[in-house]
């Protein structure tokens, strides 16, 4: 699964990576975005790309209630075109989260040891992504998202048995382009990152409160 990841990429270079023209909401690194928090998405219309943000929970339209979303954090590769929440949104509503580092768990002879896995030169990544809206019953719109995982690499293997699904930089635009839909394509993309452009290293247990979202959670830390 996913359910930390981090995003502390200036937002100059955000924009230039991205192709983004702007980002219309305050900026400020975060160090440990967890589940049911906002997070920046970045969706196209038109062709044009644009960055907002969405609750990270999915919430499908069709919900009677939005605590739905607590149990919707991740969507499998495998099983989208099957899943009757995340069908349509493959078709149509596809998203991007980015990052530059997440956090996963590796089971350890006295625990577990958090680790942070980023890209070998450090550059901020985007993770694949579905969206929706849902309405409340008093008319307010809610706007959430999901992350897709599929199989571990062989950086994240040794960690946990699923990672997010990492977009190749060549494949965002068709990612993002809700005009084109070649399933089969789609899919093909939803798979392991290449490791050798990736690492990992241990991290600090404060991680696992994601109250603790300050720059300590990035240094690495001794083994425990």
């Amino acid at each position: 699964m996913c359910g930390r990841f981090t995003l502390v990429t200036a937002p100059e270079k955000l924009m230039s990576r991205f192709h983004l023209q702007d980002i219309p909401f305050e900026w400020k690194p975060r160090y440990n975005i967890a589940p049911g928090q906002p997070i920046p998405a970045i969706l196209a219309d038109g062709g044009r790309r644009r960055i907002g943000q969405l609750r990270w929970g999915l919430v499908p339209s069709w919900a009677r209630d939005e605590k739905i979303g607590s149990k919707m954090i991740n969507a499998r590769a495998e099983t989208l075109r099957e899943k009757p929440a995340f069908r349509r949104l493959f078709e149509r509503k596809r998203c991007m989260i980015p990052a530059d580092g997440f956090y996963e768990w590796k089971q350890m002879a006295r625990g577990k040891q958090p680790m942070r896995i980023t890209m070998r030169d450090g550059e901020p990544f985007a993770f694949a992504g579905l969206f929706d809206t849902w309405t409340a019953p008093d008319g307010h719109k809610l706007y959430t998202c999901t992350i897709i995982t599929t199989r571990p690499n062989e950086v994240v293997a040794d960690i946990h048995d699923r990672m997010p699904v990492i977009l190749r930089p060549e494949h965002e635009s068709a990612w993002l382009d809700r005009d084109r839909f070649d399933a089969e394509w789609l899919q093909s993309l939803l798979v392991p990152y290449d490791p050798q452009a990736m690492k990992a290293y241990p991290v600090s247990a404060m991680v696992g409160n994601p109250k603790n979202d300050r720059p300590e959670c990035l240094e690495e830390a001794p083994w425990s």
